[in-house]
């Protein structure tokens, strides 16, 4: 979540052609602000490079599309009654917390990696706002995705006791817990002093390095949610599993005492055993395929491996980074630090792609808002 500095005039990336390789370092102008000589042309700003200019426009599609996709999905929750219940109301705070990720955090962390020499030019005020804002997201938005995993798992392993009451006071529990958290690690620097942000002499603004509120907010923020996450799936894929295969061993038996059609295609003369077996292979054709719930778990449970998977995936590298750094007193090159940022960031993007693929009432929902418009 810490502001790094991705674009080539604010890393000071070069990259040399032919056989060197690439340099890393804090030059005050980087690739942008030197001549192809490497000599800087003085009183002018040189133009962006088209790897720049490639960047940027990527970066600014993607938080477009983050914005705007989870838009889509929380009108449509707002518009269709159907989805005025669990799970929906988990992913519309999902849903919230991405779009204000898209909308508060990610524009201003673009701004920072455009300026040369990673200088935050939008004061001490606007600083604090951006990093409070920067971790109150990022951070609901993974307790989100533990929050709808947690669903999930209650919803296989005690179908019977979770009822649609206790599955409502369960979500807007977790809801409530996930922003009050979330809130509390974001403002924890500001309400007790837990380091500072923004550095006037240097004009840099970043998540405080203190290693104590570093320990604090990566555990709060990712490796505590992590180990739910990890922890309620494989108890998901334990109890999935034993639940199909003592289902399958059910159906199994029930279709066993089916050996007449052998018997009676070696006689012909018991034709009204041939249509009375006949049938009951159909039957039992029907009883052997998965029923409708059994069809909507297994595709429940895939949505939300695939959901924690890019999670992990996205996440891991910043968060690693960020617990690692303050305690060793060691820093990562600049350009790494934005490529693990911006991986996390779009985490936003992936988790409505994720939870509208795999439910169809989404689909036809998104279908419906676009003909009631036309």
């Amino acid at each position: 979540m810490e502001a790094a500095n991705l674009s080539v005039a604010a890393t000071g990336v070069a990259l040399p052609l032919g056989s060197e390789a690439c340099s890393i370092g804090p030059s005050p102008g980087g690739v942008v602000g030197s001549t192809p000589g490497g000599a800087a042309l003085p009183g002018r700003e040189p133009p962006f490079s088209v790897f720049t200019v490639l960047v940027v426009t990527l970066l600014v599609l993607l938080i477009a599309a983050t914005f705007l996709w989870n838009l889509l999905v929380l009108v449509t929750i707002l518009r269709v009654r159907a989805f005025h219940r669990v799970p929906h109301n988990l992913v519309a705070s999902t849903a919230v917390s991405d779009v204000l990720v898209a909308a508060l955090v990610m524009p201003l962390s673009l701004v920072s990696e455009l300026s040369a020499g990673r200088r935050w030019r939008l004061g001490r005020s606007l600083c604090h706002v951006w990093i409070s804002f920067d971790v109150l997201c990022c951070t609901a938005s993974i307790w989100n995705v533990a929050a709808i995993a947690l669903d999930r798992y209650w919803t296989i392993t005690r179908h019977l006791q979770y009822t649609l009451r206790a599955r409502r006071r369960a979500s807007a529990l977790m809801i409530a817990l996930t922003w009050a958290l979330s809130a509390l690690i974001a403002l924890a620097p500001l309400l007790f002093g837990w380091g500072e942000a923004y550095d006037a002499r240097r004009q840099r603004c970043q998540v405080s390095q203190e290693p104590s509120y570093a320990v604090f907010s990566t555990c709060g923020a990712f490796y505590l949610p992590l180990g739910v996450v990890l922890f309620v799936y494989w108890k998901i894929y334990k109890a999935a599993k034993f639940r199909f295969g003592r289902r399958r061993r059910r159906r199994r038996r029930a279709v066993l005492p089916l050996p007449a059609t052998v018997q009676v295609k070696e006689a012909p003369q018991e034709a009204e055993m041939v249509v009375f077996a006949a049938r009951r292979p159909v039957v039992a054709f029907q009883m052997s395929g998965d029923s409708w719930r059994e069809q909507k778990e297994k595709r429940a449970a895939v949505m939300v491996g695939i959901l924690i998977g890019v999670f992990v995936l996205c996440w891991i590298p910043f968060f690693l980074a960020e617990l690692i750094s303050p305690l060793c007193a060691c820093s990562l090159p600049p350009i790494w630090k934005s490529i693990f940022l911006w991986l996390g960031y779009s985490n936003s993007f992936f988790n409505p792609l994720i939870y509208t693929a795999f439910n169809k009432n989404y689909n036809n929902a998104f279908k419906s808002l676009f003909s009631k418009q036309r």
